[in-house]
């Protein structure tokens, strides 16, 4: 099978279009290993030897991304395509960028690559995988290998490290006994590459295959202790045996993750911290294993470790909102219809709603709850979830009331009597409340 075929024209095209000026032109890296494998690439790169200014003269449309590095995006079809020059690299001084960088061939480029599986390329007109790093070898063995020596390699690029633990897990691959060991010893070095880096390899681990054992290879790697703490801190912390008779909040954690399937970041990381405030309230109580409060702490645990690793405002706060509510669930059968209206309406329950799915899954097996939302969701399909409030804070100030927090209460229950269509003009919102308000 021919892997220009599966790349599609456009990436063929740029290859053409190199290799007519007189270049070679090789498709390089993670698509040529999903080839081997049987899978779809989701990114085609090209290594070539044209220099980052020639392809920028052959191609109208390009981003210098990192020409200091050899390594241009050609724009085609509003795609964009990594076309890089073979090249080595000097020394690294910073943990990630090469102190300087010289053109060269396509064996010396291959082996300055991070690991086997990744320092493979393809010769789309000879239609040849082009090997010399032994990435074939280890494809077929399902191995994580570094190409030369592991700490050389991890000590030019620290985010390596979880780039090998991320690679195992999404393909289900075993990392070589000496680059684990090279990992397990350097992991203290993690620390010298940026939160943003750190917070995107942890998003390739667990919002694709296999996020559970990302999981288990963080913390046996002892990468976890470094980066979420607050994770490693749920290893034998027991909960009750009636609710969890999978084991502590580390196992029950680690299952959830297990069953994410092609998970949005804000699902991962609310599955991953939905019992992060269990550590910190745990308590034994008459007998009884107690978590008081663990969703209101964990929520706001939640909004510190995700600034830490840099995530935008809205999926911080999408995040502890799913922290937040998660045991909320355990009610809805008793909500008021306009209370379960108003938990149904946010914009995070549909993520909420598959968390708690999961989280029932990997605990008591209990799916009640979560066939009961799912019939009221075909119920209100046809509802206004969300309309406008009638009553709001200028009306009551209007009232006489005093502006302040003694305003919510009243707010949020006229809110849920709309819902429930119990009041339905501003007129009978204001009489209503202007009762409520008299009676207090």
């Amino acid at each position: 099978m021919d892997l220009s075929q599966h790349l599609g024209q456009t990436a063929f095209e740029i290859a053409k279009t190199l290799k007519a000026k007189g270049h070679t032109a090789y498709f390089a890296g993670g698509c040529v290993r999903d080839f081997l494998m049987g899978e779809t690439p989701k990114d085609y790169d090209i290594a070539t030897t044209a220099s980052p200014g020639e392809i920028e003269r052959l191609f109208p449309k390009t981003l210098a991304v990192g020409k200091q590095f050899g390594v241009i995006l050609v724009v085609q079809e509003g795609k964009n395509f990594e076309v890089a020059t073979f090249r080595r690299e000097g020394a690294y001084h910073d943990g990630r960028h090469p102190s300087e960088v010289s053109f060269t061939d396509p064996e010396e480029d291959a082996k300055r690559r991070d690991f086997t599986v990744n320092g493979l390329f393809y010769d789309p007109f000879a239609k040849r995988v082009i090997d010399y790093v032994g990435g074939e070898e280890d494809i077929s063995r399902r191995i994580i290998r570094s190409i030369g020596n592991p700490e050389t390699r991890f000590e030019e690029d620290k985010l390596r490290l979880l780039r090998a633990v991320r690679f195992a897990a999404n393909l289900n691959f075993t990392i070589e006994p000496k680059t684990w060991e090279t990992v397990r010893h350097l992991t203290p070095k993690i620390h010298q590459v940026s939160a943003e880096r750190i917070r995107d390899e942890l998003i390739k681990t667990f919002t694709r295959s296999g996020a559970g054992r990302g999981l288990e290879l963080l913390s046996s790697s002892g990468l976890l202790k470094e980066v979420l703490p607050e994770i490693e801190a749920m290893k034998g912390v027991e909960q009750p045996p009636e609710f969890h008779p999978e084991g502590d909040v580390f196992i029950h954690t680690r299952m959830l993750m297990e069953r994410l399937q092609d998970a949005t970041p804000v699902l991962a990381f609310a599955a991953l911290l939905h019992d992060v405030g269990k550590p910190p309230t745990f308590q034994i109580r008459e007998g009884r294993i107690r978590f008081y409060e663990h969703a209101r702490v964990g929520a706001q645990m939640a909004k510190n470790i995700l600034r830490r690793l840099r995530f935008s405002n809205d999926e911080i706060e999408a995040v502890a909102a799913c922290v937040d509510n998660h045991m909320k669930f355990a009610n809805v059968k008793e909500m008021r219809e306009g209370k379960l209206k108003r938990f149904m309406g946010t914009n995070t329950f549909p993520t909420e709603l598959e968390l708690h799915r999961i989280d029932c899954e990997s605990s008591h097996g209990l799916l009640d709850n979560y066939r009961f939302l799912i019939k009221k969701t075909e119920e209100f399909k046809k509802l206004e979830l969300k309309p406008k409030p009638l009553l709001d804070g200028n009306d009551l100030i209007a009232l006489g009331m005093k502006p302040g927090p003694s305003m919510k209460p009243i707010l949020e229950e006229a809110y849920e009597l709309q819902l429930e269509n119990r009041i339905q003009t501003k007129e009978k919102a204001r009489s209503w409340a202007k009762g409520k308000m008299d009676r207090k």
